[in-house]
């Protein structure tokens, strides 16, 4: 065996340097109907996420702000009857609302621009349910813009809610004039903020005025997004990203971001487009518990990369109601649900309403705050940062800031789809949490893994896992040892690792 000094992760068998992957069509494989199960897995770990989607996924925690008519009203969903004149925040602080998810440890601001009951947070000039007659700031102000700017002094992303349903136009229900109308919409939010990096859809629908029930063209609007803002993500209600099926803020043990898609209609016109998804996807709710699975993708017509967006309101509402001021959740619980959203290969979206002042609450900021601290704590101090590495794999010795500053990944040699290795400490050190990720712009593979600790005598296992995707976060009774070693037991292809650590939970 040989043995290599390393300075935060390790090199083992075979080193790629990360150069950009050419994205043409990546983010989707056909599956033919002669495909062997072999083939199919072979397509299958090659499926990577578009560069907006990989972007956003890097962003790892985000932020939601419903805000609106419904603050003022105290519900959850208004009918679009709300007199506009309800709207009148005394203190409203879009600075202080950046600053407070920016120190959460939050990389997005999502803005709640129009929920169902239709009243604009911009003033619109095809509506007159907007901030533009209500008395704030005299009709003169726009919510949008101060958040979009203040998103930019606090160096946040800035994102928007905009929703379909809307209760208060006469036109919903002709779906073509709706259409136009939510088009319109749409543009003036995409045209007048700045960068927009992700567009939030929900699948709400109801009746119109005229009992009909509104078709949505979502390829239009996927459209306009395309042209006027090629780098934003669209969620929900299109292909770039999922809703993880809850608003529990917990995501799935397994979770897949390759799932198959009926691709059948993808026909070699389609197939010429910039978007080809774009063109044929039919919105639904993935709410299955196993969406990836070998058994799932043996019968898929098309697999595609669609990765879990995981969202929660830190109060039980989504929008502010004083009632609920003692029902914040603890730092402790915001924990807790980090780790089983970003830590289960997803990005966690954490909605903390404003107050009718227009101001973030102290008790919602001092929960923020704690879990930023507890979570910055935790992972300041990796064990295996000053650890050697032994592999019967080793060939070659390479300086650790080949992969610190991530222009490298490990990966195994010739067509081995397992693997492991051992990392030796300078001493016995005791902890409680592991993260693995992969380097997904080559594909997510790794299906199962466990970790081991060395007693002097055996190799005891101590925690065990299936997928990992972008990163995984797994929690076990604390453990002394001065040995550990990475066991992957079974991967699509060659598995990678572009990261990994050992860390202490703080209080």
């Amino acid at each position: 065996m040989k043995e290599l000094a390393l300075a935060f992760l390790f090199s083992m068998t075979t080193i790629y340097s990360q150069q950009t992957p050419d994205y043409r069509q990546q983010n989707f494989k056909l599956i033919n109907p002669d495909d062997s199960p072999a083939q199919i897995i072979s397509k299958a770990a090659n499926v990577i996420p578009l560069p907006r989607q990989y972007n956003w996924q890097k962003l790892e925690f985000i932020s939601f702000l419903h805000f609106g008519i419904n603050t003022f009203t105290d519900r959850e969903w208004g009918d679009g009857s709300e007199d506009p004149k309800l709207f009148n925040p005394s203190k409203l602080n879009a600075r202080q609302w950046a600053k407070a998810l920016k120190n959460a440890g939050a990389k997005m601001l999502i803005l709640t621009a129009k929920h169902h009951d239709g009243f604009c947070l911009w003033p619109s000039k095809y509506t007159g349910h907007s901030v533009k007659n209500s008395p704030w700031k005299n009709g003169k102000g726009d919510v949008v813009r101060e958040v979009s700017e203040a998103c930019k002094e606090y160096g946040l992303k800035f994102g928007i809610y905009l929703s379909p349903w809307d209760r208060n136009n006469p036109d919903y229900g002709d779906s073509p004039k709706y259409n136009q109308y939510f088009r319109n919409q749409l543009k003036e939010l995409l045209t007048n903020y700045g960068e927009i990096t992700e567009v939030w859809f929900d699948g709400a629908c109801g009746e119109g005025p005229n009992g009909k029930k509104q078709v949505y063209d979502w390829q239009s609007y996927y459209k306009l997004i395309r042209e006027l803002q090629s780098d934003a993500v669209i969620f929900g209600m299109a292909p770039d990203i999922r809703w993880v099926g809850t608003e529990s803020g917990y995501g799935r043990e397994t979770e897949w971001s390759v799932i198959p898609v009926d691709l059948s209609r993808l026909d070699d016109e389609k197939l010429l487009s910039k978007n080809p998804l774009d063109e044929i996807y039919q919105p639904k709710d993935f709410m299955g518990e196993d969406l990836g699975s070998r058994e799932k993708l043996n019968s898929a017509k098309g697999l595609f990369w669609y990765p879990a967006e995981t969202d929660v309101s830190i109060r039980p509402g989504w929008f502010y109601h004083s009632g609920q001021d003692k029902e914040v959740m603890a730092p402790q619980k915001l924990v807790d649900i980090y780790f089983s959203s970003v830590g289960r290969n997803g990005v966690l979206l954490l909605n903390v309403p404003p107050d009718k002042r227009g101001l973030i609450s102290a008790s919602d900021s001092k929960s923020l705050n704690g879990m930023n601290r507890i979570l910055k704590k935790t992972f300041g101090r990796n064990f295996l940062s000053d650890a050697k590495i032994k592999s019967r794999d080793m060939e070659k010795t390479f300086n650790a800031s080949i992969i610190t500053d991530k222009t490298a990944y490990w990966t195994t040699s010739g067509m081995r789809d397992t693997s492991s290795i051992e990392f030796v400490m300078p001493g016995i050190r005791t902890f409680d949490v592991a993260m693995l990720q992969e380097e997904i712009r080559v594909g997510q593979r790794i299906e199962k893994f466990h970790l081991d600790y060395w007693t002097g005598k055996e190799w005891i296992n101590f925690v065990s896992g299936t997928t990992v995707g972008y990163k995984r976060l797994l929690r076990f009774n604390p453990v002394k040892a001065g040995r550990v070693r990475l066991v992957i037991e079974r991967s699509r292809l060659n598995p990678t690792i572009s990261n990994f650590g050992l860390f202490k939970l703080a209080k």
